[in-house]
């Protein structure tokens, strides 16, 4: 009997001990959660956020959130009805619990071991911060348990009011919106702080199913679920029947769908910027997108806008035609314009940093410095006709002037330049060497391959708009080496300076008196005095200029350029066919030139008089373009060249004489005749 009694007591005591032995191990496990969460501090409150980038003027011109649209604001930026209607219809006691509903879990926790499946959920808003934040939204027991984790880090560390904020910025509304200014901004085109009632209300009810109750996928769900949100508030006495009448009768306006698609208004330029913030940072692109940076650009708004308008008035609607185009401040390297093609969303393609196409004529500019600096000047004469040149390897080259015109008597290098006669560059080519334009070209900053061969005087090397820009960019201030770019800060999210760009001195990587002469001669193409076999390249546009502009036009078959410069700004203009189709209508080929004219002027509109400063070592002399003498009062025409000093002609034109004297004169050898290399008398001897 006493041993039966015995183990009785024995049987109750283990009844008891088995719950408190899993009770406390219960408790146990409990204050480790806790006790680990406290060693392991405070989790980051946030995530992925959109990247804003603004315009030299401050003004936003777009923004990146990769494949997900994200904003963060202060909870008193939103608006009180949404907190209202997320809490009525996410979490009612939030500002109660520790961060677990143990009622609603209980509740849920039943009947889940009834369907031994994990469908009904409890979470509340911290636990579903937590997921948002760290977690995968599968249901699964280990990630329950690692929800509740981060749960107690997050009520440990934070207040309510930080938490709730933190929720509303990450929760998921559908359609890559991620936080409730995203959402708001999509669904309804305003900031979360302007939602109505009935507008907060709508949003509120996207979180539970954001593909099934989005009302761009299903208005009919989206309402129903709507009209429960609003009915909980009025049960919690959140508002009062009229406020409920109201906003169930209210007609929401919902977002264009052409607006949700709008893009930057600087798109191709925005793709540069990220490109360049993601080398800047060591980061990849989408790392960038999402980083939730502010990025201060060198964008002037107001030049991009002409430049677009500029584009898009002058191009023949219709045309497959494409374009590039980029604004350059030559000081510093900054860009201020960039269009990268016609249509953005057609083709996100930047023709203007990423095509390579040949630049005919437009790369004379880098020969005739490299020739400057070689013994030549202004005024050094080479003969004008058909020439074959047979080279080193047996192989004949005869190019071609355009349309077949010659003068078929000497010119000056400064009226070559003017009408881009393409004899005269092969000739000064071969003269100076071929080797020395590539090098004359990589300082510049022309990075293509360029093969050291004749025809490179006459631009057949690939090349991009970027280089181009930058390399004349140099020529209008003054020689200086520029390091184009986008960016000017990066800010990150957390309101630290990242990054900032520095000015510093700089030495001129240019011959100054060079760089001038050669801007100089730039500047004839615009100027009818240097009329001769034919007009001028500019002359087209020269009417339309009230500045003065230093530039080069360029054309191949498949390729029309522009590129021009005043000392504040520099713009070049490509256009052409991306399957390099020729291009045989003539309206077609003076599209840069038009749109480089125009948008110049406009650029200019509100600025002073600027022109070039003159270094040291430079004089200007009155010189007849016929004869490359200076010029006397006989001269039909004179123009003021630029020399370096010293190298300047002493002799006066002896071509243009009153009475009989002028007949003699035209037909005799020019003095500077003598004076002409070997090679070159060798060339017109020969050919």
């Amino acid at each position: 009997m006493k041993s039966l009694l015995r183990l009785d007591g024995k049987k109750y005591r283990l009844f008891y001990l088995i719950p408190l032995g899993l009770l406390a191990c219960g408790f146990l496990f409990v204050a480790g959660v806790y006790f680990v969460s406290f060693l392991m501090g405070p989790p980051e409150l946030t995530n992925d956020q959109n990247t804003v980038y603004y315009s030299i003027d401050g003004e936003k011109i777009g923004e990146e959130s990769g494949a997900e649209n994200r904003y963060w604001v202060d909870l008193d930026e939103m608006s009180p009805h949404l907190i209202k209607a997320t809490l009525a219809i996410e979490d009612r006691d939030f500002y109660s619990h520790n961060g677990f509903d143990l009622q609603r879990i209980a509740g849920a926790a039943l009947s889940d071991l009834k369907s031994l499946s994990l469908k009904e959920g409890a979470s509340t808003l911290t636990q579903q911060y937590a997921r948002n934040l760290f977690l995968s939204h599968d249901k699964t027991w280990t990630r329950k348990l690692k929800e509740a984790f981060y749960t107690v880090r997050l009520e440990m560390y934070y207040s309510k009011d930080e938490l709730l904020e933190g929720y509303l910025n990450t929760i998921y509304y559908g359609h890559g919106a991620y936080g409730a200014e995203a959402a708001s901004r999509y669904f309804f085109d305003k900031s979360a702080s302007n939602l109505s009632l009935a507008e907060a209300a709508m949003l509120a009810a996207t979180p539970k199913g954001p593909s099934y109750y989005s009302p761009f996928n299903d208005l009919e769900n989206a309402k129903d679920r709507q009209q429960r949100v609003l009915g909980v508030m009025l049960e919690n006495k959140q508002i009062t029947e009229q406020e409920h009448s109201l906003a169930t009768r209210e007609n929401l306006t919902f977002t264009d769908p052409q607006e949700r698609k709008k893009v930057s208004i600087a798109p191709y330029f925005q793709d540069s910027a990220l490109q360049e913030a993601a080398s800047i940072l060591e980061l990849d692109t989408e790392k960038v997108r999402s980083g939730g940076y502010t990025i201060h650009t060198t964008l002037d708004t107001c030049l991009q806008k002409q430049l677009k308008t500029h584009t898009e008035n002058t191009i023949r609607s219709g045309s497959s035609i494409e374009i590039g185009a980029l604004a350059m401040n030559p000081d510093n390297g900054g860009v201020r314009a960039l269009i990268g093609g016609k249509n953005y969303r057609e083709s996100p393609f930047n023709r203007a940093v990423d095509a390579r196409r040949m630049p005919g004529s437009a790369f004379k500019p880098f020969l005739y410095y490299t020739a400057l600096n070689n013994g030549y000047t202004p005024a050094t004469m080479l003969m004008s006709k058909p020439t074959a040149f047979k080279l080193a390897d047996g192989k004949v080259y005869q190019p071609s002037n355009y349309n077949g015109y010659y003068a078929n008597e000497q010119i000056t290098l400064a009226q070559a330049l003017a009408l881009s006669d393409n004899v005269y560059a092969v000739k000064t080519n071969l003269s100076v060497g071929p080797e020395k334009l590539v090098e004359t070209a990589k300082k510049f900053g022309i990075t293509s391959d360029l093969p050291a061969v004749p025809s490179l005087a006459l631009g057949t090397a690939s090349v991009t708009l970027e280089n181009m820009v930058t390399g004349y960019g140099m020529l209008a201030n003054g020689g200086y080496a520029i390091d184009g770019h986008t960016i000017e800060k990066i800010v990150d999210r957390h309101g630290n300076t990242v990054f900032e760009r520095k000015h510093k001195e700089r030495e001129p990587v240019l011959d100054p008196q060079t760089t001038f002469v050669l801007t100089q001669l730039m500047t004839g193409m615009f100027d009818r005095s240097l009329d001769g076999y034919m007009s001028v390249t500019g002359s087209t546009v020269a009417d339309q200029l009230t500045r003065t502009y230093a530039g080069k036009s360029g054309t191949t078959e498949s390729d029309s350029w522009m590129i021009g410069y005043s000392p504040s700004l520099v713009t070049g203009i490509w256009t052409g066919y991306d399957n390099n189709q020729h291009i045989t209508k003539t309206a077609e080929k003076t599209y840069p030139k038009n749109i480089w004219a125009s948008f110049m002027e406009d650029a200019h509109e509100n600025t002073d008089g600027q022109t070039f400063d003159v270094p040291p070592g430079v004089v200007g002399v009155a010189i007849d373009p016929e004869s490359g003498k200076r010029a006397t009062p006989y001269c039909d025409t004179s123009r003021v060249m630029y020399f370096e000093k010293g190298t300047e002609p002493d002799k006066h034109c002896m071509v243009h004489m009153p009475g009989d004297q002028e007949e003699s004169d035209r037909n005799e050898k020019p003095p500077q005749e003598k004076d002409r290399g070997l090679f070159d008398k060798l060339f017109d001897s020969l050919f």
